[in-house]
């Protein structure tokens, strides 16, 4: 489905970026498994892809940090000569009560997540306009959609993504590329494990399908989305949630 096409995934080395990278190397991308954290976990998402018989390849690299992300993009490029899907789904969490939340928390999480994804796309989206071809695909959540008390800071950033999915989605249409966001529910990562089972319990009641969703259920959509099935579907909100946002 993806032979011959390279993929880049943003904070790859756990959780819903590791299942997504895994993914579309089974469909046939090259894969650049992005981190910043711990290179060990990449390395261990590199080697799956491999022992699988997919092609991938591990780069360090801060997505809040316009300057590095333009090296990447300078990396990839030089290597590979293009690149067909971006899944920016680097992100972070600081949860906090609005009244206690400190101005450094608040910024963390919107540079890493909503910035991260605009430095990615400026510095690709003139190789993606050449080609005019290419997917782009957004890491958004549900909280994005509804928003969620004690994370006025993550909420904002996944929803600024969605506006950003939209717009650029006008923007780069013209020319081939479909911009999209996958706005993810309940699902169980490294993330969700450190709640409690009582929380848990509360969030599962919220959940018109009574279950938690599992890191393959996102890579699933992000595959769809990065595939020509989805050619003609552009700007739009995919919510992976179990009927929580409706």
């Amino acid at each position: 489905m993806l032979e011959g096409k390279v993929a880049l995934v943003t904070g790859a080395g756990r959780g819903i970026g590791r299942a997504i990278a895994i993914r579309l190397a089974k469909a046939g991308a090259k894969v650049i498994v992005n981190y910043n954290g711990s290179e060990a976990k990449a390395m261990d998402t590199v080697k799956t892809i491999e022992e699988a018989g997919g092609e991938a390849w591990a780069y360090k690299c801060d997505v809040s940090d316009f300057a590095a992300c333009g090296e990447l993009a300078k990396t990839v490029l030089e290597k590979y000569g293009r690149l067909d899907i971006l899944v920016n789904n680097a992100g972070v969490t600081r949860d906090g009560l609005i009244m206690r939340m400190s101005e450094e928390d608040y910024d963390t999480v919107l540079d890493i997540n909503l910035k991260g994804a605009f430095n990615t796309i400026r510095h690709f989206s003139p190789a993606f306009l050449k080609q005019r071809a290419g997917k782009i695909i957004n890491i958004s959540s549900v909280s994005g959609v509804l928003g969620n008390a004690g994370q006025a800071n993550y909420s904002a950033s996944k929803a600024g993504l969605i506006g950003l999915t939209k717009s650029v989605a006008r923007e780069l249409a013209s020319r081939g590329v479909c911009v999209n966001a996958i706005a993810p529910g309940f699902i169980e990562t490294e993330m969700t494990e450190a709640m409690s089972e009582k929380a848990k319990e509360a969030v599962i009641g919220s959940i018109p399908m009574k279950k938690t969703g599992h890191a393959e259920d996102v890579a699933e959509a992000a595959a769809f989305l990065a595939g020509a099935s989805s050619d003609y579907i552009t700007g739009q909100v995919l919510c992976v949630d179990g009927g929580m946002a409706i």
